[in-house]
């Protein structure tokens, strides 16, 4: 019987193809747990008054690493979850702040797809992963190269 809700395999993901991930609003809630979580106990995120008077970015402010993560979830949920193996690196650049209030989304470019010369059934992909916010400007990029099955390496496999 078909499984839905599996990711993309190797073949799926070829040099060129672009895609968008769902949107995701991120709240007060998500901040104050990311912060706790991390212990990322910076006055940036935990002080309200130096935002007002100290800092030189005004609002309510989430980590830039706090919206990759979040955009990680969604990609992980609906392109890799089940064929996604290995996170093997990546680059980023921080483009614009993120706020609490933000509705966020991914824009995926795959730059590279090609199988593994070590592991048979598997392929490396690399793709550039912008985060963009609802007014369409781009907080970060990041290019995550990633470790992924081919339709050839599904057997034996327990989805």
């Amino acid at each position: 019987m078909e499984i839905v809700g599996l990711g993309f395999f190797l073949e799926d993901l070829t040099p060129g193809r672009k895609f968008r991930s769902v949107s995701r609003t991120i709240t007060e809630p998500d901040l104050v747990n990311y912060i706790n979580a991390t212990g990322l106990l910076e006055v940036l995120f935990t002080n309200t008054e130096f935002l007002k008077s100290g800092s030189a970015v005004k609002g309510r402010l989430v980590p830039g690493m706090m919206a990759y993560a979040l955009i990680e979830g969604i990609l992980t949920q609906s392109v890799m979850q089940g064929t996604g193996l290995a996170f093997l690196g990546m680059e980023v650049k921080i483009e614009n702040p993120v706020f609490v209030g933000d509705t966020i989304h991914a824009e995926v470019e795959v730059l590279e797809a090609r199988p593994s010369k070590s592991r048979p059934g598997t392929g490396i992909v690399r793709t550039r992963n912008q985060v963009v916010k609802h007014d369409g400007t781009v907080a970060l990029t990041y290019t995550p190269v990633r470790l992924v099955k081919s339709r050839s390496g599904i057997e034996g496999s327990s989805f």
